[in-house]
Parts: C-alpha cells; sequence; structure tokens
C-alpha cells in the first residue's frame, strides 16, 4: 500500500465530500512507513495546505490534510481509500500547531459546519 497525504483547503473538502473522493493535487509520499517520516509528509502536506488557504475568508484558513492509503502511487482515490482527515483548530494556526485528526465517517459534519 502507499500512503499519500494530500494537501486541501475546507471549501475544496467540501466540495469533494459531495463527489466520489478527494482530489490528488501534488500530494505529498511518505519515503517508508516509519512514524518520523509519516509525521514529515504530513507536515510537508500541511505546509503546501497553507499556502492554498492563504487568501481564504474567515473560517476557511485551516490548513487540512487528507491521508489516502491505495495500492499504486498512481491509482486514483475514493472516499474508501482515505485513511484520515488532520484539519487545524482553528483559523491562521502556526507553522508547528498539529492537526487535529477526523475519521472519514466525521468529514460531514466536518464541511457542514462551512
Amino acid at each position: 500500500m502507499t500512503r499519500r497525504y494530500l494537501p486541501t483547503t475546507l471549501p475544496l473538502l467540501a466540495e469533494d465530500w459531495a463527489g466520489e473522493g478527494p482530489r490528488v493535487a501534488d500530494p505529498v509520499l511518505a519515503p517508508d512507513d516509519g512514524e518520523e517520516t509519516e509525521y514529515a509528509a504530513l507536515m510537508t502536506a500541511a505546509d503546501a495546505s497553507a499556502e492554498l488557504v492563504a487568501g481564504l475568508p474567515d473560517g476557511s484558513r485551516r490548513r487540512v490534510v487528507v491521508v489516502v492509503e491505495t495500492p499504486r502511487p498512481d491509482d486514483g482515490v475514493l472516499w474508501r481509500h482515505v485513511v484520515a482527515v488532520h484539519v487545524d483548530s482553528d483559523d491562521d494556526a502556526e507553522a508547528d500547531d498539529d492537526l487535529a485528526w477526523w475519521a472519514v465517517q466525521e468529514v460531514g459534519d466536518l464541511v457542514a459546519s462551512l
């Protein structure tokens, strides 16, 4: 299995939630499944998400990273491939702030709050 970290935004996540799966744009791959390398990949994707949210309105400026596992790195992504969603707790979080973990079945509640 290949684990990919997909940087996105809350508005894009809401759009994707209505479809078959999250969009895959500039995924970050961890070179192995070690805890430190996976955390580094998550935070690299969070940095990419920070660039995406910079111009968004209040209430939408939270970094979002969708974590997926697929058999191969270039496979399409469906919601059943998503293992977690990580989101800042507040707008404009610092780069070294931890992201909150959301289970896939909670994404509907997360995007409904927009």
